[in-house]
């Protein structure tokens, strides 16, 4: 049916993203264009998993920035304080105090973000390849499929320009002996006796026909099989 299948088709799917870079395939439009066409019932799971990790990493994204940016002013704070710090004011010391205080969460948040930044670039990686192995695959079974229809589709109309072709030359054949009886019958027994013959097809309504206007009608009638 076609040249890979089953593990030989889904390793030369594999074979021919290596070194590719991928594109995300949930953030490309024409991606659920081409699934319009192929179906994908079956890839709902990986398309939503995707998704939420490009959500979770937008989110993890925005907030570490947000983080260092309250980072910064935490110290520029400190900084600010140290002053009144060394001159003894409590206030000022318990505001340093605070302000480290938070610095440490901010720097604890930020670590156990940073492995979640590490590891889900390689996780959508991952995702989106067996996404696009899957899609690859609905997409060249469909192929296959409308393959095959289109072989037997020729092969019919083969067929039917055969028929078609067989049917003319018969028609044509009745056609003229229809003429060659009428013609001996009008000789034979003349006009008024012909014409009490209540006769649906009368050959005296048609003329003899020159090779090109058979031919004529023959390209007629086999372009409206074809249509």
């Amino acid at each position: 049916m076609g040249k890979y299948s089953g593990q030989g088709k889904r390793q030369t799917f594999e074979d021919s993203l290596k070194g590719k870079d991928v594109p995300v395939l949930t953030l490309d439009s024409k991606w659920y264009h081409l699934l319009g066409k192929v179906g994908y019932e079956d890839i709902k799971a990986d398309e939503d998993r995707l998704n939420e990790l490009l959500r979770r990493q937008g989110k993890i994204n925005s907030e570490a920035k947000e983080i260092k940016k309250v980072k910064r002013r935490l110290m520029d704070e400190i900084v600010a304080l140290m002053d009144d710090h060394q001159e003894g004011s409590e206030d000022a010391s318990s505001k340093i105090e605070e302000n480290k205080r938070l610095l440490n969460e901010c720097n604890k948040k930020l670590d156990s973000y940073e492995d979640e930044m590490i590891d889900l670039p390689r996780e959508i990686d991952a995702v989106n390849k067996s996404l696009m192995r899957t899609t690859m695959e609905h997409c060249y079974e469909t192929m296959q499929d409308n393959t095959d229809d289109i072989e037997e589709l020729e092969e019919w109309i083969t067929g039917i320009r055969i028929e078609l072709k067989k049917n003319l030359i018969r028609k044509q054949e009745k056609e003229a002996k229809n003429h060659e009886i009428y013609k001996y019958m009008h000789d034979i027994f003349g006009a008024d006796v012909v014409d009490l013959f209540d006769m649906r097809y009368n050959p005296a309504d048609k003329h003899p026909r020159t090779a090109e206007e058979i031919k004529a009608e023959q390209n007629k009638e086999e372009d409206k099989g074809a249509s």
